[in-house]
This record gives C-alpha cells, structure tokens and sequence, in this order.
C-alpha cells in the first residue's frame, strides 16, 4: 500500500473539525444555557493553543523547499490557507452563536448582559464608582505615534486598541486589560432582573477618565488579542541546567513569534492598517472577531439565574468493596479494582497514597506525574510519606507543555522535603501514568501498583473521563519494578513481559496484536477490534488498520480529537466505524480490546496512536486480568458505542453528522455510564 496514496485527513484540519464538535455543544438547545456558554470558552481556549502549538509549528515549516515539503507530504502554506479559511467560517458561527442566540437566551432567563451603551444613571454610577476604586490604579495607556515602536504585547492578553481624534487628528494608544481581576461583574438587582457587565465594558464607559488630559472631538476603542508562538527552544540536559533552561524558555514564551491577531471586526480600516504595520503581520494572521476576546474566561461565567442552568452535578459513587474506613491495600491484596472517574471518586487514589504514606510496613514509593493540581493532594501525600521515613521517588515530566511552571514548582518543593526527584529522559517525555508503593509482608517484598490512563490530577479527575487500575498482580508490579529502576538510572526498561511500554515495545505490540486479528479474519474465525483514544495520526498505524479493514477485521473506534484515518472509503477502510463523543466530560480514556479469536484481550493505556507516543515518550499500557473488571470496561465502551444523543460520526466529509443507532430509545453515553456503575454497585 503506498503512504502517499493512502486517503488521510491532515492532522491540523482534522483538529478543526474537533473543534467544531466542541462550537456544536455550545449550539445545541439541549445543553444548560451556562454549559453551553462554557462551551464557547472552551472552543476559543482551544483554539489559542492550536495558534501557539500547531499553527507556529506550521509557520516554521513554511521555509522548506519543495523537496522537504514532498517528504513532508504536503504544503505548509496551503495548509495555513486552509486553516485559515476554516477558522473564519469557524468564528463567525462563533460570534452568530454568543451575539444572536446566547444573549438573547439570556435575557429571556432575566440576565442581561449590558455593554457600555446600556447603562442607566443608577447602574453607571455603580460602574464609575467600582472603576475608581478597583480599575483605575491598575490601568497605564500606552500612547503611540509614528516615531514610537510598538511594545510587546503579551500573549493571549486582551488590549484596547484606542483612537483620539481632534480636528480630524488621530492619536492611537493602547491599554491593557488587567487579568487579575473578574472578568465578569454583577450589577445591583432590580424588579428580579439581573445584570452582568464584562470588565472591558467598564473602561470602555470609563474612557473619558482615562484620557481626560488629552483634548479630543471623540474617542473609540477596539478589542484586540494577540497569539504568538508557545514553542520552547530548550538545553536537553536533564539537570538543574535544565531547569534553568527551561525557566528562561518560559520567559521567553510570552515574546514568541506573533501567530494570530485576533480583532474587533468593527474596526476601522485605517486603524487595522496601522497595527498591521507596526506589527508586521501578514494577512493569515489576522482573525477578524467580535467585541469581546479572550472567551476562554467565559469558563466562569457567573450563574446568577436558576440551578437548571447548568449540568446537575452528580455525586461521585463509591467503588464497590472498597471503603475509607479500612485498609485500601488489605482490600487490593485480595483482588484489582478499577475506578471509573468521574462518575466513582477520586479520593481512593489519594486514600491509596495517604495510607502509603502512614503505614509502618511501607518502604518506598515510586511515581511518574505529568500533570499534577496546583495545591496537590498527591504531593502532599508524597511529602508526609517522604517526613515518616519513605524512600520515596517522583519522577516529574517538566515539560508537559503549559503546566512546566507548576512542575518545576513542585519539583523544588518535593526535593527541599526530601523527596528523590527525577526529571525524566533525555529525549523523552514521560508520559505514563503509574506508581508503585513496596510494603514489607512476612519477610518479603509485596507490591502495590496504582495504574492509569489519566493524570494524577484530583483536579482533572473531576471532568476527566479515565479508568485507573488498583492491583498487586504480579505480572504488572515486576514490570513496574524494572521500570523504575531504569527510569532511576536515566534509561529505558528492558525484558518487560506484561506491560507494552512506548518507546520500547508498542508499535511492535500493537502491530503484532492486529497481525493476530488478520490472521483470523482470513481464516473465517472472528475478528475485531474496538480502540478508544484522544487522537490518531500515526501514519503507519493508519496504515495498519486499512490493511486489517481489507482483511475483513471490523473495527470500531471511539475517537474524541483529531483523527486521520478516513473510515467508509472503498480499498481502504470499509470495515473501520468512528464515533467522536463530546459532551459534560472530556473523554480521556484509551482503550485497546481485541478479540483475539474469541478470548477478548483488553489493555488500558496512557498512549494515543500518534507518533510522539509510540516513538518518542514513555508511555505504559497494561492488560486487564480480572474478569469482573474487563466486563465492566466492556459494558461501559458498548455504551459509547450505543450512543445516539452526543457522539458524532467521523466520516470523508467531516460533517460531524450526530450517530444514529438502531435504538429506538436515546443513549447518552455519559449519563448511561453513571446510571450503569449506581446500578451495578447495588446489586452487589
């Protein structure tokens, strides 16, 4: 099969269509008005990192000559152009969305967002006043004219972009909107109507105050917001160097390459003319938008009307057979346990490593943390164990990208308490999602592993749809142990014999696993494979599963993001069916079952099929033993499968048509997930 005629989508524009998933949400009448509102934020906060990440990464390639570009597979411009055009078709659904339809919703629920036009003499003097006392300090105009060079604006910062006339003279100056402060203010009451005024709102009534020493006829001011390139250039060196390193790249990031001009599109010409030259901007940066940018605050939009605008919020269940009041690891040493978070609690993973942390028998613990909360339980849990005498080890991957500051935070904080830190490998990342606690039991060394394909994050935790492993099997602790030991040295584990772990062993794994379904699609036995994760764009993975598709293999996939497979197409990919699930959680969980002639082989993995995760980071899968628990996992990915309320088809022509099942009755997979886990744990 030749790669370079194999039907694929381009993995930024398939991301596109990702995000058009997420813009769908915040359309659909169904979703609580407020949810539907953080919808909007989360599309535009997505679209930001899209700017900094991919969009910068694509803007460097640019410079390629055409026989780089041929080994590439396609062209860097022509894909700029084409994002582009999709992301202006993008905000103005955007700006149709939260200017016709949300506000209007709004005011029907008696919450009126006012702008600066729309205020009584009661409700300005309240404006007025709060802008004295909490505004004015904190805002200095930069004024321009000819001569003057433009300052650095910072990243994904919101700015007014003012104009002075006089006479018919402009002068131009530029404030920026504070960001520590609430973006979103509530108004006085009154008659049992409510009111809300955004920040830039308020300078904009306040304009006068601020240029009152300049003369002038009139005065306008335009909403602007500048993305630039959030790529680091780093030292490798995994030391104190690094860092320090990286430390300094972080600065640097706020100064990188201009990417996106995001602007009020009722500014006038001669004023984007006048940016656009100063700036030295090219035309397929500049996004025109609405008023109001920055929407990614609007993941705090105040609900100042009635509880049934937003999602019911549902009580964490517990785990059957585990409870807080006895020993967790007494109750794992009898048998594995999984928790499904959101929908069970997190705190067993806490409770896991608190216990760890107390219990006398406790020797060491060992952990690899990506992305951790800001005042995390884990660590904390970490430090005690490390105050009573624990050896313990964690492993912190500082460059998770946009959370390296608090990485290196805690990092420093975890070695002044006497934690052993680590800082990964060189060229690579660790991403696995594992810990291993050793406990001396009758003269020898048992082992306790806490497996999973998300963050230890009880943050994330609480949105984040994962599955994570509780078990002493020890198949799956003798892996472990090699793969701290290596990962002590600064190296790769070797001889593992459960554990399928990135970049070692998976692309080996995954290929010899769909390998075994082709042989028994040829030879008439049964063969399928259903593969659940956040993103697919490894090429010869894609090209894996078509040659598997020809074979008669039928395979179902639940993809949330980006995906670059085309599943339908004649030759290629008849047998493939994709589904994309958006809705109140973020789908997170990866999920590999095979059916391996009948005798289903299921793993849980931290992994996407996506080249840096096979071939360049530290990744973990790992296979579930237990019978209760694989049937458990299997029931909760039919559900998905089932779901005809907000899962979407992937298909050639990137509709995000919504998927139609044979039920008669809706399924909606999140919902029927929880209904499912209440209902299994009383029954037991």
């Amino acid at each position: 099969m030749d790669i370079k005629r194999v039907p694929s989508i381009n993995r930024e524009i398939s991301w596109l269509y990702f995000n058009e998933r997420v813009l769908q949400e915040a359309a659909d009448p169904t979703v609580p008005l407020i949810e539907r509102i953080k919808f909007l934020a989360i599309f535009s906060s997505n679209l930001d990192e899209f700017y900094r990440v991919r969009v910068a990464t694509l803007s460097r390639l640019t410079n390629l000559n055409e026989k780089a570009k041929e080994i590439l597979g396609y062209n860097p411009k022509k894909v700029l152009n084409q994002i582009k055009n999709i992301v202006v078709k993008q905000e103005r659904k955007f700006n149709n969305l939260y200017e016709n339809i949300i506000v209007k919703q709004l005011a029907e629920e008696k919450i009126f967002l006012l702008n600066d036009k729309q205020l009584n003499v009661a409700r300005g003097a309240f404006v007025k006043t709060y802008f004295r006392e909490k505004l004015l300090a904190t805002l200095v105009p930069i004024m321009l004219d000819n001569t003057t060079v433009l300052p650095e604006l910072r990243d994904r910062s919101i700015y007014f972009f003012v104009k002075l006339i006089k006479e018919k003279k402009s002068t131009y100056a530029l404030i920026e909107i504070p960001d520590s402060l609430s973006r979103f203010i509530v108004l006085p009451e009154t008659h049992d109507l409510r009111f809300i005024i955004l920040l830039d709102d308020i300078i904009r009534y306040s304009l006068e105050d601020i240029f009152f020493i300049f003369e002038h006829d009139s005065i306008e001011a335009y909403s602007i917001q500048l993305t630039r390139d959030a790529e680091l250039d780093l030292d490798k060196e995994v030391s104190e160097k690094f860092i320090d390193s990286l430390s300094k790249s972080l600065q640097k990031r706020r100064k990188g390459k201009p990417m996106r001009l995001l602007y009020d599109s009722d500014m006038p010409l001669d004023m984007l003319k006048y940016l656009v030259s100063k700036m030295g901007l090219h035309g397929e940066s500049l996004i025109p938008g609405n008023r109001y940018h920055n929407f990614k605050n609007f993941i705090s939009f105040p609900n100042v009307g009635r509880p049934e605008l937003q999602y019911v919020k549902y009580t964490p269940l517990p785990v059957d057979g585990l409870t807080f009041d006895k020993s967790l690891m007494a109750m794992i040493a009898k048998q594995d346990y999984l928790i499904n978070t959101p929908y069970q609690a997190y705190d067993y993973v806490i409770h896991f490593l608190r216990e760890a942390a107390i219990d006398p028998k406790v020797k060491e613990i060992s952990i690899a943390v990506y992305r951790v909360a800001e005042n995390s339980r884990i660590m904390h849990a970490l430090i005690n164990a490390a105050k009573n005498g624990k050896k313990v080890t964690c492993l912190v991957e500082l460059r998770a990208r946009f959370d390296e500051q608090n990485n290196i935070t805690w990092s420093r904080r975890l070695e002044e308490e006497g934690v052993n830190v680590l800082y990964g490998i060189e060229d690579y990342k660790v991403h696995a999602k594992i810990c291993l606690v050793s406990r001396a039991e009758k003269d020898k060394t048992a082992y306790y592993a806490c497996l999973s394909t998300g963050n230890y994050n009880e943050k994330t935790a609480q949105v984040y749809a994962d599955h994570t492993l509780l078990t002493v099997n020890k198949k799956i602790t003798a892996d472990l142990v090699s793969i701290f030991k290596a990962l002590n040295k600064n190296t790769l584990p070797k001889g593992l014999k459960s554990l399928i772990v990135s970049p070692i062993d998976s692309r080996q794994a995954i290929n010899k696993l769909i390998d075994n379904e082709i042989k028994n699609a040829k030879a008439k036995k049964p063969a399928y494979m259903i593969l659940k994760m956040n993103s697919l764009a490894d090429e010869q993975l894609i090209l894996k599963l078509y040659q598997a598709s020809n074979a008669g293999v039928k395979i179902n996939m639940i993809i949330r993001g980006m995906c670059c497979l085309v599943p339908g197409i004649k030759g290629y990919s008849e047998n493939i069916e994709i589904v994309s699930i958006i809705d109140k959680y973020l789908e997170h969980s990866r999920v590999h079952i095979y059916c391996n002639g009948g005798n289903e082989l299921m793993y849980l993995t931290s992994a996407d099929f996506m080249s840096r995760n096979i071939d360049s980071r530290v990744e973990v899968g790992f296979p579930i033993y237990d019978k209760d628990i694989k049937k458990e996992i299997r029931d909760i990915i039919d559900i998905q499968l089932n779901d005809n309320t907000k899962a979407r088809e992937i298909n050639s022509q990137n509709t995000n048509k919504y998927h139609k099942t044979s039920s008669a009755l809706p399924v909606r997979a999140q919902i029927d997930t929880y209904n499912y886990l209440k209902n299994k744990n009383k029954t037991n």
